[in-house]
């Protein structure tokens, strides 16, 4: 099967090494990577990629550019292959840059193609039941080409599972590892702070790639209710998961911040996420924090203007990171804002910035690497 990850703009190279490190050739996109996979790699990658959002099943890609065109192609998808009589198919869809540019009309003629399709393979008359397991299809459509897909995810990756408490405004937990991914932390070797902490995300996320736990073997996906895939194949995947993690690790993370009451909230997530004994967690303003250590890596999430309106706040403790992080040269430090005045506030320009989006929020990750 032609299989395809999704991510987040900007993360595709990061998704992409993912794959190759588990074994997968790839091809890149924007904003998605694809691979190829039977039934075990849909079940492994879902469990696996810690960046991705969801994996989906590439049925059928073609040219249309009339209504008629894209019916004929979508009915003439073998759909018997894939939906029983009773599934209940929701259909999205995308379209841009192409003719057929009606998001609506396009969502109605794939319903109506694949009902009328159904309908002839197993001699019915009038509607469905859709009374079965879901199967969420998309037809999106690029400059006239269309990809039809099946989502094998359901909830995006980001929902790991062990996030109860989220705080005010929480950093998705795929692109908290997917920052991590982008560094280069030895997790035995170096320490890893994050000193504006919040919910926890990020030190979690941290510990848990450490441990070598797998994203996500606390929750369900949507190909689990799929009545052609074998319960077996996810159980194996996940008994093998759990034998590999690394328990008797001792890791330096440290993760802090200045509200006490976020520092509850971050124990109770790395609790649930089997992680609160790998992270020391402390309330302590940025101002204050003592940087030790020859080497380590810092990652922070700091307050942006979207999510205070106190913007001269914000700048004053953009100042004091500059200040504290100065004393550490020898560390590498990444840190995730959208304010384009950051470096200004800070009081050093980049080593390198990369452009990434956090939800619809245009964000840049600042990288100050070590000197040696």
């Amino acid at each position: 099967m032609k299989l395809i990850a999704t991510m987040s703009s900007g993360f595709e190279s990061v998704t992409a090494k993912e794959l190759q490190n588990l074994g997968y050739d790839t091809k890149t996109e924007n904003g998605k990577v694809y691979f190829d996979g039977e039934y075990e790699d849909i079940a492994k990658t879902n469990l696996w990629l810690r960046s991705a959002d969801r994996i989906k099943i590439l049925i059928g890609t073609f040219k249309a550019t009339t209504f008629e065109e894209l019916f004929d192609k979508v009915y003439a998808i073998d759909w018997d292959n894939w939906l029983p009589l009773n599934a209940a198919f929701p259909i999205k869809a995308r379209t841009v840059k192409s003719q057929l540019h009606s998001e609506r009309d396009i969502q109605a003629i794939t319903k109506k193609a694949i009902v009328n399709k159904m309908a002839d393979v197993f001699m019915r008359r009038g509607r469905l039941p859709e009374t079965g397991a879901k199967f969420q299809i998309e037809t999106r459509i690029h400059k006239d080409v269309v990809e039809v897909t099946l989502d094998t995810t359901g909830e995006s990756l980001y929902k790991r599972g062990y996030r109860v408490e989220h705080g005010a405004a929480p950093l998705k937990e795929n692109f908290a590892a997917a920052m991590i991914l982008l560094t280069v932390w030895h997790p035995e070797e170096d320490p890893f702070m994050d000193p504006t902490t919040g919910s926890g995300t990020i030190a979690i996320e941290a510990a848990r790639m450490a441990k070598n736990i797998a994203p996500g073997i606390l929750r369900h996906f949507l190909f689990e209710d799929f009545d052609w895939f074998d319960p077996k194949i996810l159980a194996n995947l996940k008994e093998e998961a759990k034998a590999g993690v690394k328990k008797d690790l001792d890791l330096d993370i440290f993760a802090s911040d200045i509200d006490g009451s976020m520092i509850d909230v971050a124990k109770l997530n790395a609790h649930d996420a089997g992680v609160l004994h790998d992270i020391q967690f402390k309330q302590i303003a940025v101002k204050d924090l003592k940087i030790e250590g020859e080497y380590g890596t810092i990652i922070s999430n700091p307050p942006y203007g979207q999510r205070m309106s106190d913007m001269a706040g914000v700048r004053k403790l953009y100042k004091e990171m500059g200040e504290v992080f100065s004393t550490a040269p020898t560390w590498n430090k990444y840190i995730l804002t959208s304010d384009v005045e950051f470096e200004k506030y800070y009081g050093e320009l980049a080593t390198k910035k990369r452009k990434l989006y956090n939800g619809s929020i245009r964000t840049d990750m600042y990288q100050y690497w070590a000197k040696h």
